[in-house]
């Protein structure tokens, strides 16, 4: 019979407010091997784990039950202070009555009936509990970061500066991500391309950083500390060790009707291209969809122009294996299509543009080399009329827009606005925004300088629709503030275009087994507490991936996520989890079943030889790795025979919760 003390939190009033903890203890008495209970007011603090400590030596305790808030919050604590009392931390159980009661039910009586009833099953899981003694499993001194904007390189930058090898891993032909398609960043106006280029270089450079440009991951197996890699490199059709950036296939390419992407489209490119001029690795890539030679077997005309001897129509995809100890999630976001609003006329008019799209307009490097000009005429434009939150904060209709605000859109347009009024004074700004919101550092006054200094016109109010004209785009509005509609026949209208999360970031959350929101972002381990790590463990979390933010703050998460891996990689090993399955080999009748949905490959099968009262002779049966499974019960719900189980949480023991629960 387990000696089993319960210790019951106050946790201030967070749970005593709604929870009569002094009933919850007394009625933990009545327990059978329950020989101490108490409460006290703030159990994880040091005189609560002093009390814990005493108790266990004082009454000779096997087993601890601690009514507090989530174990994902305290279960460490607490076992840490049972091992330093000599009890083996997985004879620890954490009743949740914060998050399960106090936080749920505002009737005292009921809170208190149920918190009982969650301590009830905790003691009857403690009964059943044995001691458990964690394995150790190597790491892999290298990490994987998945997207190279800005975020993935400052990430692995600060992971390379610390020593470790990093691996960075881009869809597209060249690192830089969207911040390399930007004119001038806010709130400073720097240019864009000057901030980001040294950082492009600096990590190309780095002997430590690896780039794998027009690269996906192609899938994922492993662990936190030995995660194994396949990376599907896609076919360049150009010798990438032989082409030096010169540029001549680019300029001889005789196709030249493909949409330029990293001018959002704006204009054309060849079917041998280098996106951009700073691009890193500046290597050209062919579009074989586009390219003449692999739609008729002809052309050939960047073959005898390259000197280097650099093409190589004859390229095939090829796979790279790799092992990681870590992983960072980089992977950005686009603008939402802003086709599906249509009330502004942007599937109508070449002159209303997403915001994106203005940014390469008044790029010297983009379509028109900086000159503003509408791209239906390319004649200058004297009213311009800003459109705020398309897509943004769209509760009435989430499946055109998106419900939450994209945190950037507001700084952008006073930015644009600003740069607008400053090079053509000639030219009127309009602004039609619902709230102007500015929480950065000096971000208001930047929304003042644009409103004070450069006479920038904001109106409060909606558009509701913007109309085709013969030479102009009818804009009509309503001003709030004076109560009144507004028509303004405008040369140009421009988007403020919601930000949403990559295309690939769904699929790229199930290969890694990550926890992902309902609008794809990637969901955070704890809000508050371990922002940059996700619920998978050596899985982090690093710029816009996780949710809307600006370049600062984003150059800041990814130091933080940097330093999560560099944390991890500093160990040589790692404590494994020991609530890991094991098979019965009586009931186990080697099916496979487990073995296909296990998402580690713990799962291994042999022939062995059996001697039980159920069965004698050579069976197949199941061989869990316990360095590899992490525990999280795919094979016990799916075998048929009930052959699987697993330590610290048995079939037997959430059943005795249950019936604690039922009684």
């Amino acid at each position: 019979m387990q000696k089993i003390g319960v210790f019951v939190c106050w946790c201030g009033s967070n749970i005593a407010a709604t929870v009569d903890v002094k009933a919850v203890a007394e009625a933990a008495k009545s327990e059978p091997g329950v020989v101490f209970s108490t409460d006290y007011q703030y159990m994880c603090s040091e005189n609560g784990q002093a009390l814990i400590r005493d108790a266990i030596k004082e009454y000779g305790l096997t087993g601890v039950v601690v009514c507090s808030c989530s174990p994902r919050m305290h279960e460490a604590t607490f076992r840490k202070t049972a091992v330093s009392a000599g009890l083996n931390p997985y004879m620890v159980e954490i009743a949740n009555i914060r998050e399960q009661c106090s936080w749920i039910h505002k009737d005292m009586a009921e809170g208190t009936e149920k918190a009982i009833i969650l301590m009830r099953a905790a003691i009857a899981k403690v009964h059943l509990n044995a001691p458990l003694v964690a394995g150790t499993s190597p790491v892999t001194k290298r990490a994987l970061v998945i997207g190279g904007g800005i975020a993935g390189i400052q990430t692995a930058l600060d992971i390379a500066d610390a020593g470790f090898e990093v691996d960075i891993v881009e869809k597209a032909p060249t690192i830089g991500g969207r911040m390399a398609q930007l004119d001038k960043t806010f709130p400073t106006l720097d240019c864009s391309a000057c901030i980001l280029t040294p950082k492009m270089v600096e990590a190309a450079q780095n002997e430590k950083i690896n780039i794998l440009s027009y690269s996906e991951l192609d899938s994922l197996s492993g662990f936190v500390g030995n995660f194994k890699a396949k990376i599907r490199k896609k076919a360049r059709f150009i010798d990438e060790t032989k082409c030096t950036g010169c540029g001549i296939c680019t300029e001889k390419c005789p196709s030249r009707k493909g949409l330029n992407e990293f001018n959002m489209g704006l204009n054309t490119r060849g079917a041998v291209y280098i996106p951009f001029a700073q691009a890193i690795p500046n290597v050209a890539v062919i579009d074989s969809e586009q390219c003449i030679h692999f739609r008729t077997g002809k052309c050939g005309l960047c073959v005898r122009n390259c000197s280097a001897g650099a093409i190589n129509f004859e390229q095939k995809d090829e796979i790279v294996e790799r092992q990681y100890g870590a992983i960072v999630v980089a992977t950005g976001f686009k603008p939402i299509d802003a086709t599906a609003f249509n009330e502004y006329a942007y599937n109508d008019s070449p002159d209303v543009v997403t915001s994106l799209e203005f940014e390469r307009i008044m790029n010297a490097a983009g379509p028109t080399k900086g000159k503003l000009v509408r791209p239906s005429d390319g004649k200058h434009p004297h009213e311009i009329v800003f459109i705020q939150c398309v897509g943004s904060r769209c509760t009435e209709d989430a499946t055109k827009g998106k419900p939450y605000c994209s945190k950037i859109c507001c700084m952008y347009t006073a930015k644009h606005a600003m740069l607008v009024r400053e090079k053509y004074p000639d030219v009127n700004v309009h602004v039609f925004y619902i709230d102007a919101r500015t929480p950065g550092k000096n971000f208001d006054e930047f929304y003042r300088r644009a409103v004070e200094q450069y006479d920038v016109d904001y109106i409060k109010g909606m558009v509701g629709k913007v109309s085709v004209e013969r030479d102009h785009l009818h804009v009509q509005g309503s001003d709030l503030i004076n109560n009144e509609q507004i028509h303004i026949n405008a040369d140009m209208v421009v988007l403020a275009t919601a930000i949403e999360p990559d295309p690939t970031a769904r699929a790229l959350g199930t290969m890694l087994t990550a926890s992902m929101d309902t609008n794809d972002f990637f969901t955070e381990a704890h809000p508050k507490l371990r922002p940059v790590e996700s619920p998978t463990a050596g899985v982090f979390l690093s710029g816009v991936a996780q949710g809307p933010k600006d370049i600062p703050e984003t150059v800041a998460q990814a130091g933080a996520a940097a330093s999560k891996v560099i944390g991890l990689l500093c160990k040589n090993e790692l404590t494994c989890n020991p609530c890991v399955a094991h098979a019965n080999e009586a009931l186990c009748n080697g099916c496979s079943q487990c073995e296909r949905v296990c998402p580690y490959g713990a799962i291994t099968y042999e022939d062995r030889e059996v001697r039980s009262p159920e069965f004698r002779g050579i069976k197949r049966i199941a061989l869990v790795n316990g360095a590899v499974c992490q525990g999280c019960g795919a094979c016990t719900v799916t075998c048929p025979s009930g052959a699987m189980d697993l330590k610290g949480f048995s079939n037997s023991q959430i059943m005795a919760e249950v019936d604690a629960i039922c009684r």
